[in-house]
């Protein structure tokens, strides 16, 4: 296992002759080298994938609904204007959808780019970006139970056979 060192790196303009001594600046603090302007120094932070790959975090602008992105989702007569977060999963789309649409998630089935999606796939992963199209069907089998169901309360099944006597 190999155990990391935090670092300090600076941003900038680098000079050269600026890390080895104190060579570069005259106000180095401890076991910290300078380099270039102290003035803008900022330090570099790192974060671990989940892959293991060691890379620098990024710098997000936190402003209000930065990764929300707008989906039409579009039944066989109505659409709906949904928005959601970018890294949401299909299955998260299927609970907001729930409740506008009256269907369970299980009862829902979700295309995108003409191919049904699994619940477990990323919007990202797959291409979705904002103002893109879903397609919203209802699963034909549960579609099938529910109308079977509907019936057998009403209507009984008769018999598939009749006697005849001559």
């Amino acid at each position: 296992m190999i155990k990391l060192k935090s670092k300090r790196f600076c941003r900038g303009s680098f000079k050269f002759g600026c890390g080895g001594g104190n060579g570069g600046s005259s106000n180095v603090k401890g076991g910290e080298k300078g380099c270039g302007n102290n003035n803008n120094f900022s330090e570099i932070k790192w974060e671990l994938r989940p892959g293991g790959m060691l890379v620098q975090k990024r710098e997000t602008g936190s402003s209000i609904g930065e990764g929300l992105i707008t989906i039409r989702v579009s039944t066989v007569s109505q659409w709906h204007d949904t928005s959601i977060e970018a890294t949401s999963t299909f299955g998260e789309l299927k609970m907001i959808l729930s409740l506008v649409t009256s269907l369970e998630p299980r009862e829902q089935r979700l295309l995108f780019k003409g191919k049904e999606r699994e619940d477990d796939e990323f919007l990202h992963m797959v291409g979705v970006r904002d103002k893109d199209k879903v397609l919203l069907l209802e699963d034909p089998a549960i579609k099938e139970m529910k109308k079977l169901h509907r019936l057998g309360g009403n209507q009984q099944i008769g018999s598939a056979y009749r006697t005849i006597s001559v």
